[in-house]
């Protein structure tokens, strides 16, 4: 299993999707983040490893983290899927709904990969429930135990991908590295119970 190293290569739908969140969610606080996720970086993909591990590191210290995050998951996602070719989207709208949440599951899972090139993620499915494990997580990085979670991130990529497939879900974050676990667990309820139904791929 690969490790963050200084070698770890960090792909563009992490910075991007952090630099829209950060003007939505925090606007006033956009200039600051701007030196490490200004848009010529971001555009050209050539953000480094410790960059975004000094954007993180300064998040941490927000009162908006979980919202930021949160919704940057959910941009990476819906960016995701938008750009995802229309003859898979219609295949996979017309999947059984065991079928559809797995293969929106590896969608999710690459997109883990996709933000860097150190963390992987895989996932199991039961009857109402299932999981995404994320090895490795970027997000989760830290010097000294937390008492929260902090891969919001990967919750919220999971859930909107689930969604853009008509599969309303909820997520909670089970187990993270940041408060002591050796991988950072999603824990996903897929019987729609107080979640709004999502709207299946447009083709």
């Amino acid at each position: 299993m690969p490790t963050i190293t200084a070698e770890t290569r960090i792909g563009r739908l992490l910075p991007a999707s952090l630099h829209q969140a950060i003007a939505e969610v925090v606007p006033q606080r956009s200039d600051f983040y701007e030196e490490w996720l200004g848009s010529d970086g971001v555009r050209g993909g050539t953000i480094g490893l410790a960059p975004i591990l000094a954007v993180l590191g300064f998040l941490r210290t927000e009162a908006a983290y979980d919202q930021i995050v949160a919704r940057a998951g959910g941009l990476a996602a819906e960016w995701t899927m938008e750009l995802m070719p229309s003859l898979q989207r219609r295949i996979i709208a017309l999947l059984p709904r065991s079928v559809r949440t797995r293969a929106a599951l590896r969608v999710a899972a690459g997109i883990v990969r996709q933000t860097c090139s150190a963390s992987r993620a895989s996932s199991r499915v039961r009857r109402g429930t299932a999981r995404l494990d994320v090895a490795e997580s970027l997000f989760c990085q830290v010097r000294e135990a937390r008492s929260l979670p902090l891969c919001g991130f990967y919750a919220s990529v999971a859930v909107t991908v689930l969604a853009a497939v008509g599969i309303p879900a909820r997520a909670q974050v089970a187990q993270c590295r940041a408060v002591g676990a050796s991988t950072c667990v999603i824990a996903l309820d897929l019987s729609g119970a107080g979640s709004e139904p999502g709207k299946a791929m447009a083709a």
